[in-house]
């Protein structure tokens, strides 16, 4: 019977130069670099050095809380980094200077059209901007989902390059709207809460640091979707991201324009669609994270079967709050990096759970088992730190055991009515060693189940009685001392 081989193999075909990773890197990280220089050179323009510092000190303080925000959803099957910096940087380099350059002279060519300079504002920023901004975020989550593919699995996945990316973009839009503010005050003297910088902060990292997140997430989610669907749905795959995209468009055109809809626009809008979106979202994102906690603890007991697992480790593999005390357990007893072990453990766990989902689903290419083969090496590379502090975190977190019922043989007066009043306490009943029902000479046979010979022996037999029971006394079977 013919066996095919266990790593696939392939005919050697020659690469072109510009077809080598380094190759592809570089040229990335230069076009990221030069529109990084670029955008810096415009908004220090607009803004002037001083604003420009004032503002980039002030639009970095939300960024950390966001980036955070996003690893703390992606902690079940987290990404690499380096997916991250190339979103974050994507977002505010690439994208910031893609939309200021397109925005400018769209709003230029319809203020020159219309000769209405007011108008072509207005359209600006509730037609075009929404248009540019998001299709050039959605570039980097494109970009993610072609050539990262094996990190890019379903919709937390999504959500996280998004948001990452979107991140980056505010990041140095808020550099040009406060800079810009700050300019401001300095020509109307304005200082305090009353200046225009005060409010520009406000409103954008106070109160709204996740509305462009929040847009370019529907696209991250459709991206997300696309990459769940099966094989066969070639429809659903292809109309998924263009339909998140449109979201997106439409919501970020909707808070653009809330300024046009009077005084209390903004505020309107804020209370009536940013705010439930971003509840529903974070709900939706939620939900899919225990969704694959479920696959995790659903996936693994294969591997405890085949010997790569312990038993206790799906259940702890599965719950987020074991995980943190198998990483706390690690740190104590191994340090640092019996704490880095723990967390490699946990991700090529996850990422095995997944790769297995996939599969079972028709959705792995012919490299299966070499991406198989290399996650189960690592964990069996890992185990003699992470065995442990997973075993300690699933007794740690184990739920406590359901109560035993109390049979009504424990109350000496029947039911739960003692001779003085209700019993708060069963009273423990142990009947003597002559009525116990499986003594060696019980009626119930040689192999009395809980007598001292069972179950892996047989009790003594009496040649006298028939079938081998003993004869039955007045107050119960004989025990060894009655004749």
């Amino acid at each position: 019977m013919a066996t095919c081989p266990p790593y696939p193999t392939r005919a050697h075909r020659h690469t072109h130069w510009w077809q080598r990773p380094w190759v592809r890197y570089g040229a990335l990280i230069t076009l990221l670099a030069l529109s990084g220089l670029v955008i810096l050179a415009l908004v220090r323009e607009q803004t002037g050095t001083r604003g420009f510092l004032v503002g980039l000190g002030l639009a970095v303080l939300p960024v950390p809380l966001l980036i955070a925000a996003f690893r703390w959803l992606d902690r079940v099957d987290p990404g690499p980094w380096r997916n991250l910096l190339f979103c974050f940087a994507w977002g505010a380099c690439a994208a910031a200077l893609i939309a200021i350059v397109a925005n400018s002279f769209a709003t230029r060519w319809i203020a020159t059209a219309t000769a209405d300079p007011a108008g072509a504002d207005t359209l600006g920023a509730t037609v075009i901007a929404p248009v540019v901004e998001e299709s050039a975020k959605a570039a980097a989550v494109l970009l993610v989902f072609l050539f990262r593919r094996r990190d890019f699995t379903g919709i937390v996945d999504g959500v996280v390059v998004a948001g990452v990316t979107a991140t980056g973009f505010a990041f140095t839009e808020n550099i040009l709207y406060l800079g810009t503010a700050f300019g401001t005050d300095q020509l109307t003297g304005d200082r305090g809460i009353a200046s225009v910088t005060a409010a520009t902060f406000f409103v954008r990292v106070v109160m709204s640091p996740f509305a462009h997140p929040l847009f370019t997430v529907l696209t991250g989610i459709g991206f997300g979707a696309a990459a769940l669907s099966a094989g066969r749905h070639r429809l659903r795959r292809a109309l998924l991201p263009p339909a998140g995209l449109l979201l997106a468009m439409g919501m970020h055109a909707l808070w653009n324009g809330s300024a046009a809809f009077g005084q209390y626009g903004f505020f309107a809008v804020y209370a009536a669609f940013m705010v439930p979106s971003f509840g529903l979202l974070t709900w939706l994102v939620i939900w899919t994270r225990q969704r694959e906690l479920g696959t995790v603890r659903a996936e693994l007991p294969a591997y405890v079967a085949a010997g790569w697992l312990t038993p206790a480790e799906p259940y702890a593999l599965g719950s987020m709050r074991a995980r943190r005390i198998a990483r706390q357990y690690a740190r104590r007893h191994a340090g640092k990096e019996g704490a880095r072990a723990v967390a490699r453990y946990e991700a090529c766990a996850t990422s095995v759970a997944f790769l297995r989902r996939r599969a079972r689903r028709g959705r792995v290419g012919a490299d299966f088992t070499v991406r198989e083969r290399a996650l189960l090496e690592a964990l069996w590379h890992l185990r003699d730190v992470a065995r442990p502090a997973l075993e300690h975190a699933a007794r740690a977190t184990a739920p406590p055991p359901p109560p035993r019922p109390v049979p009504p043989w424990a109350y000496p007066y029947g039911g739960t009515q003692g001779a003085y009043g209700p019993l708060t306490a069963p009273v423990p009943y142990a009947p003597h060693p002559l009525h116990t029902p499986y003594a060696p000479y019980a009626p119930y046979g040689p192999h009395a189940p809980y007598g001292p010979h069972a179950p892996y022996g047989h009790a003594p037999q009496n040649p006298h009685a028939p079938h081998g029971r003993a004869p039955q006394g007045p107050y119960g079977p004989p025990g060894p001392h009655r004749p």
